[in-house]
């Protein structure tokens, strides 16, 4: 927060971005390993909150955007990211309520499939399955970080004055309707 406000002056507006990683089933994940996703994810967004408050009360008001990911079904594979994440959506909609009357508007947005600059850190394997989500995403594509950026400007501009609590799903209706998880017989 501190660097912040010696760079720009002020804080008035956050977005919490953090994430790591890690694909797992949970019968093969440390306790170590889901800490540290929750920490990164869910950890990181409550202390980078609590540390701007009072730097966005000083300025009459902020809005902060929480990222947070298509958890609404689950996340096999990867349940420490969905559990960190779903504790995202919810702190979004506790300090948006706690922190109104301050003036600071608090939403997050929820990406779906999106082809990020990421895809290449991927192991072929994970890239081809990851290509072939567009199959079940109604959109029939994937979305693109340019779309993602976009709702979080709008949530973070004044054209979102009224909006706070909410969760915006960038997944071209993907959270609707998709399977990703093969279940065995």
């Amino acid at each position: 927060a501190q660097a912040a406000i010696d760079a720009f002056g002020g804080l008035q507006i956050l977005v919490n971005n953090a994430a790591i990683r890690r694909q797992q089933a949970i019968e093969t994940m440390s306790l170590d390993e889901w800490r540290a996703v929750v920490a990164v994810i869910l950890d990181a967004a409550f202390l980078c909150a609590r540390a701007s408050l009072p730097h966005m009360v000083a300025a009459g008001g902020g809005a902060i955007v929480n990222i947070i990911a298509d958890m609404w079904r689950g996340f096999p594979g990867m349940a420490h990211t969905g559990a960190a994440r779903a504790g995202v959506d919810n702190l979004t909609k506790s300090l948006a309520v706690e922190w109104a009357h301050c003036g600071i508007r608090v939403n997050a947005v929820a990406p779906g499939i999106i082809m990020s600059s990421g895809f290449d850190t991927y192991d072929p394997f994970f890239q081809k399955q990851f290509l072939a989500m567009k199959d079940n995403v109604p959109a029939r594509r994937l979305g693109t970080e340019e779309e993602v950026s976009a709702a979080v400007c709008f949530l973070l501009s004044p054209a979102a004055a009224y909006v706070t609590g909410e969760t915006l799903r960038v997944d071209g209706a993907g959270s609707l309707w998709r399977l990703h998880w093969e279940v065995p017989d």
